[in-house]
């Protein structure tokens, strides 16, 4: 997913390679950070009674973003082991769902009807790549790469 993301930054005109991009990000504020970064933000300051110093905010960030998808990617494995093909997209279209549900209870996104239909578009099919990649690479580790 974070491919997709990138690639349309770099149509977009950015030029930083895909490691800069992905891992270092320079931020001067919470409110800066991405979604992931700002919930990470809200559980430590919710364990510890105080926030973690900014400078930490991009590992805060991608730890967030990445044990987010390393978890609903095992959960998905584990709940269907024998599943169909289509099951993968599902999985991405669950998961956009799922963020348009917990991030605006959580004050991190905008309810979704407050967002334009290219915002959403753009969203949903990075998820649905990640959906459907994530059920490649699980067959695949599986030994099953065709249909479940």
């Amino acid at each position: 997913m974070d491919l997709v993301w990138y690639l349309r930054a770099r149509r977009e005109g950015g030029h930083q390679d895909f490691a800069d991009w992905e891992l270092v990000r320079d931020l001067d504020s919470w409110e800066a950070a991405p979604a992931p970064g700002q919930m990470g933000r809200k559980i430590i300051h919710l364990l510890t009674g105080s926030d973690p110093p900014v400078d930490q905010a991009a590992a805060i960030s991608n730890f967030m973003h990445w044990s987010y998808g390393t978890s609903f990617a095992a959960g998905y494995a584990l709940a269907f082991p024998r599943r169909p093909v289509w099951a993968g997209p599902v999985l991405g279209a669950s998961l956009w769902g799922s963020d348009y549900v917990t991030l605006p209870l959580a004050g991190l996104y905008k309810p979704i009807w407050r967002y334009d239909a290219r915002t959403l578009t753009k969203d949903l099919t990075a998820h649905l790549v990640f959906g459907t990649v994530t059920d490649g690479v699980l067959r695949i580790l599986e030994g099953r790469p065709g249909a479940g």
